[in-house]
């Protein structure tokens, strides 16, 4: 069963005028149950009339403690980004998933050089990457590349200036705004000459183990291929979607017939009957069992089930890797059956 827990908002922090800051108090019995990696997100639950909307965020604090932040841009037209924004205040409580993702720092072990590249709301995770990297090892170095359309719009701007201030020589961060132009910033997006101007003139000599990437999908793409042509193993580089690719939706194959889908999930196996043509998320979602999900658009790792039997196929992917793919993992939000007898496992994950 999916489980969510009441946690109070101990705190609001305003960020930016179209974003904040939501610290979560975690109760002492909750604690290794909010236990997390940097990198991860929580998912959120809000009631709205006779239904419920789920969004993940990424964490921006670092782990310890007892509290967990998240930073929420307001987004036109959007739902819980407006609430939060606009309504929820210091005392509310808020149903929470615990911590999920494989977005994520690992901090333990010899000293890692990483470089990581952001742009509007996807330097909260970062946030969380950077100062762990900074605090967990006196030799880690970090390279920052942030964009945004103005030095307004940046979130965690002071912050990241007082990390700058306190980790001068380990600890860089390059500004690029696409709609002012600042003293000692760079102008424009994040692009393939951005990636060779600070990979390859600016810290060509830091032996760089592993890149971040988080942002919109057109700027992870230009990133990663900029990358690769530098000659950077693509398992070094990490990324994590905060939007769906444009111009990309869920359209139905043409695939006639039923499926007899079986869903393992808290060791107890479902069997469902549904259109070979549906989403399998949409198919469980609509036999009311509670599998896990959040964003339902691909672009976070709440809902990936192990196919164990028959086929599936995704509209899109931008999460799982190759290796993934061939242990037979799948994102139920985008996966199509298209055999006979489905199988789906959730718990061997």
């Amino acid at each position: 069963m999916v489980q969510f827990y009441p946690l109070k908002v101990s705190e609001i922090t305003p960020l930016t005028p179209n974003s904040v800051d939501i610290s979560f108090q975690i109760p002492e019995a909750l604690r290794e149950t909010f236990e997390f990696e940097s990198g991860q997100y929580i998912t959120v639950k809000l009631p709205v009339g006779d239904s419920e909307i789920r969004r993940a965020y990424s964490i921006s604090s670092k782990p310890g403690g007892n509290t967990i932040t998240i930073g929420v841009k307001k987004v036109p037209g959007g739902t819980f980004s407006v609430y939060a924004n606009d309504t929820l205040k210091e005392g509310d409580v808020l149903e929470v998933m615990p911590p999920q993702g494989r977005f994520v720092f690992e901090s333990a072990g010899p000293a890692r050089h990483i470089m990581a590249f952001a742009a509007g709301s996807g330097i909260t995770p970062i946030m969380s990457i950077i100062q762990t990297a900074l605090e967990s090892n006196s030799e880690n170095h970090v390279v920052l590349v942030y964009g945004n359309q103005s030095k307004g719009e940046a979130m965690y701007y002071d912050a990241l200036q007082a990390l700058s201030n306190q980790y001068n020589d380990r600890f860089k961060v390059y500004y690029t705004f696409s709609r002012a132009q600042e003293e000692d910033c760079m102008f424009g997006r994040i692009e393939k000459s951005t990636v060779n101007f600070i990979a390859r003139n600016k810290h060509k000599s830091l032996n760089v183990e592993n890149y971040y990437l988080c942002g919109p999908f057109e700027m992870i793409e230009a990133v990663t291929n900029a990358l690769t042509e530098n000659g950077v193993p693509k398992d070094q580089i990490h990324h994590e979607l905060f939007t769906e690719p444009e111009g990309e939706s869920q359209s139905s194959p043409e695939a006639d017939g039923m499926t007899h889908l079986e869903v393992t999930l808290d060791d107890t196996v479902h069997s469902v009957e549904m259109d070979r043509s549906s989403i399998v998320l949409d198919a469980l979602i609509k036999a009311k069992l509670d599998a896990p999900y959040s964003c339902q658009g691909g672009v976070c790792s709440t809902c990936i089930a192990r196919v164990t039997e028959g086929k599936a196929t995704m509209v899109k992917n931008q999460i799982l890797t190759d290796s993934e793919l061939e242990e037979g993992l799948i994102l139920t939000c985008q996966a199509h059956a298209e055999t006979a007898i489905l199988k789906i496992d959730y718990d061997d994950v």
